[in-house]
């Protein structure tokens, strides 16, 4: 019996935030309940957080559904000619960087490394941004994708 399907939790979930934190533009990637990550220090943004909302056992495969959350801090910037579309903010910029990072995460998945992995996305993953989210003015997308991985654990 192949070690696969007996560690796909630790597989998808250490995949995941390994080629995260491979992006040049996450400094941290956490995981579980985000009410307990300690979201007030500047020092670990940009952040990515993993949320694992389900599992799906088919025919020799295990769908993962998971949210990943791309944030980052809003600067203020203090200067009397306000833009109107884009404010006295970094909010654009931020939001484009934190896109940046879940296409080149999606696409990994689509024909690159985890591809050849045989770590399979299911369906197109959808994103949705967020704005003011938490306390300290974050915003960014919250991404939620299928993960199609092989469970060679069945009964014989």
């Amino acid at each position: 019996m192949s070690r696969r399907g007996a560690r796909a939790f630790f597989l998808v979930t250490d995949t995941i935030r390994d080629t995260l934190l491979l992006d040049e533009d996450i400094n941290t990637v956490t995981y579980g309940d985000l009410t307990e990550v300690n979201l007030n220090k500047q020092d670990i943004f940009p952040l990515a957080h993993l949320i694992l909302n389900q599992v799906t056992h088919g025919d020799r495969v295990l769908t993962f559904n998971v949210s990943i959350l791309f944030m980052d801090v809003v600067n203020q910037v203090k200067r009397k000619d306000e833009d109107i579309f884009v404010g006295n903010n970094n909010e654009h910029f931020t939001l484009n960087t934190m896109l940046a990072v879940a296409n080149r995460f999606i696409g990994k998945f689509r024909g690159g490394t985890l591809y050849q992995d045989q770590y399979q996305v299911e369906a197109d993953p959808t994103l949705e941004p967020f704005f003011d989210r938490f306390e300290n003015k974050l915003v960014g997308w919250a991404m939620t994708m299928d993960i199609i991985v092989s469970n060679d654990i069945y009964i014989c």
